[in-house]
């Protein structure tokens, strides 16, 4: 049975917090006033607390404070707050009250809903702390939007969640998880969503930034969440923003060479396309939160989702996971950072699943309008082709439900976006997108990828079978032996 844990009010927080003797430190915020720093002193008893606040409003009081950045709501801009205002509680207090003070600077910059209400309000906060007097800096960075519609409101939120952001560094340090969980305590993800997170410092090195990063999404703080090819978590707003967006769905347990080819064939045709000439490109590999939880039957497997993300960095892909099991939710997400072109690179198998209605019985307009909502913005699907076996050769589970079963062939069939069956009272509407150029077969494909599937190499792994190799990137298959993924025997050292 879970332990149930008491729920702290926001003003209990900071009193809590402003009666702690060994926590001491400054609040610096930019763009929605002191909301921060109101709740503390509201709570009563600040002074033990409280070293300084600032809000350098003015850009050219805040650049000659702070020193430029590229953009004043920004990462860049949170660490240069972040730096100097440490750097001052160290040069002043360290040796008046060094020994028996764990110092803090709490930090935003923020953009609250403009007067004309027309902006993204959005900010970045954060807080460096010591764990323990005279101990080396840790710092937790998050990137939150607001979505309230008042500017007051919003700001209210931010006072809310940068209150548990400080309690949560201090109190809830040796359990990760619950301090992501506790940032929107008494706010709600409804109102304010926190879509990036990052631990740095000797006292969290046993976080993994992604594990947190996940655990947004799992939690409901977000709906998605981006991995760089080196591990790093990103923004996806910096990363979307203004670019055309291909993206392609997959397990990628592990990663095969029919994954890759995919993406190459759809990289290919997509920047052909007259409205994406000239633009910048996103190339994303996608996993769903149901496929992730779906592998380890309904609990996150984090060495599972850890080792897929580390192998499609291996190959330069940036990854994205996402809440969103219907086709047309991903195209609305990419909609809040681009108006550019969206492509979507899919296999004969995801073809039939966007076509099966029973994922779209929750809506009034049902599958019709789930597509009116995902085709509505220059979106295109990319389909890759299929390799079918001989019905003599080919086990009964192969044959995709509707593409042609019920026919024997005497040899194999490629089945294209062009030949699939679909079934017949959406027959139609599927000619229909096919021939407005919305649906569209991939070429130039390699042959020896195609039939490499994920479920099937995993199968070979497990069983000792030595053919798995021959299905996946050979810098794939150096990683999956050198480290023992997906049940493989880890390489001896």
């Amino acid at each position: 049975m879970t332990e149930q844990k008491e729920l702290l009010t926001t003003n209990r927080k900071a009193l809590t917090i402003n009666l702690d003797e060994a926590k001491y430190g400054t609040f610096a915020e930019i763009g929605a006033g002191q909301e921060v720093a109101r709740v503390f002193f509201q709570a009563g008893g600040a002074a033990g607390t409280v070293a300084k606040t600032i809000s350098a409003y003015d850009m050219t009081f805040s650049d000659a404070i702070y020193g430029k950045a590229p953009r004043y709501v920004s990462r860049e801009r949170l660490t240069l707050m972040l730096d100097h205002e440490y750097a001052l509680l160290q040069e002043r207090l360290a040796g008046q009250r060094g020994d028996r003070t764990t110092f803090f600077v709490f930090a935003d910059t923020v953009a609250t809903r403009g007067f004309k209400g027309n902006n993204d309000a959005h900010g970045w906060m954060g807080i460096r702390f010591q764990a323990s007097p005279g101990g080396e800096p840790n710092d937790i960075i998050l990137h939150v939007r607001m979505w309230d519609k008042e500017a007051v409101a919003q700001q209210t939120a931010l006072g809310i969640a940068g209150t548990n952001l400080i309690y949560g560094a201090f109190y809830y340090l040796d359990d990760p998880r619950r301090l992501v969980e506790s940032l929107v305590d008494h706010v709600g993800a409804a109102r304010l969503e926190v879509d990036m997170i990052a631990f740095r410092g000797p006292a969290l090195a046993h976080v993994d930034n992604r594990l947190m990063a996940l655990h947004l999404v799992r939690h409901g703080l977000t709906n998605a969440v981006m991995f760089g090819a080196r591990g790093e978590v990103l923004l996806p707003s910096e990363v979307l923003h203004r670019k055309a967006v291909l993206v392609e769905r997959g397990s990628f347990r592990p990663v095969t060479l029919a994954n890759v080819d995919m993406l190459t064939c759809a990289t290919a045709q997509f920047v052909q396309e007259p409205a994406v000439q000239g633009r910048e490109v996103i190339a994303l590999m996608e996993i769903t939160m149901n496929n992730l939880l779906a592998a380890g039957a309904g609990e996150l497997d984090a060495a599972d989702f850890l080792s897929r993300v580390d192998l499609l960095g291996e190959l330069g892909f940036t990854t994205l996971i996402s809440n969103y099991p219907e086709y047309y939710r991903l195209t609305s997400y990419f909609r809040r950072y681009t108006r550019e072109m969206i492509g979507m690179a899919l296999g004969i198998d995801n073809l039939l699943e966007v076509f099966n209605e029973k994922y779209y019985e929750h809506l009034e307009g049902g599958i019709l309008e789930s597509f009116g909502r995902m085709f509505r913005h220059a979106v295109k699907l990319y389909i890759y082709p299929m390799r079918q076996q001989p019905l003599d050769r080919a086990p009964q589970a192969a044959l995709p439900h509707g593409s042609i079963a019920g026919h024997a062939f005497a040899r194999d069939v490629l089945i294209t976006a062009r030949n699939v069956h679909i079934v017949p009272h959406l027959r139609n509407l599927y000619d229909h997108l096919l021939q407005n150029g919305s649906i569209e077969s991939l070429t130039g494909f390699d042959p020896a990828a195609l039939g490499t599937r994920s479920g099937d190499v995993l199968q070979l792994i497990r069983a000792g079978d030595p053919a798995w190799a021959r299905q996946v990137p050979p810098t794939v298959a150096d990683a999956i032996r050198r480290r023992g993924l997906f049940g493989h025997p880890p390489a001896a050292t």
